[in-house]
């Protein structure tokens, strides 16, 4: 299926361009999230009358992402899970763990989704890195401090 991409999106194209993907791909994830939309000739006449204000507002999305990951970047977050006496937790600090701390310090547009853990879960008392990307263009990198509790 042809999509014109209405944002930037990983892997896959900057906004206004013209890709070809799977069918499922399109219905099921890009056009009801309002990333694309099917390219008819009605839609691309559209698209080029609100190119300019889409542009904006993907510089102001951007401009607004930088200036929340200068805030997050090197910033530490302190969890305490409970754990045994070799240093294991009992579970995990997931990242729904990571963006629900997060948003308790004040950062509210941070979502579970963006929370990258290379690693996987962390499954140890022990300090580590994350990233968090919060645009396709701005990954930051968070501090995350796990502190065992006695069970």
């Amino acid at each position: 299926m042809q999509i014109i991409l209405l944002e930037k999106v990983v892997n896959l194209g900057n906004l206004g361009d013209i890709v070809k993907v799977k069918d499922g791909y399109a219905r099921n994830f890009l056009i009801p999230t309002g990333q694309a939309r099917r390219a008819t000739a009605a839609a691309k006449a559209e698209f080029e009358a609100k190119r300019v204000e889409l542009e904006k507002a993907a510089a102001e999305k951007l401009a607004a992402a930088q200036a929340e990951g200068e805030k997050l970047n090197g910033f530490t977050v302190k969890l305490s899970q409970k754990a045994g006496v070799d240093g294991r937790l009992f579970g995990s600090v997931t990242n729904y763990d990571i963006a629900d701390a997060l948003k308790a310090q004040g950062f509210a547009s941070v979502h579970k989704a963006q929370v990258r853990m290379p690693n996987g879960p962390i499954k140890t008392v022990s300090a580590s890195t994350v990233e968090v990307a919060l645009h396709t263009d701005v990954v930051v990198e968070v501090n995350v401090e796990v502190a065992g509790e006695a069970a």
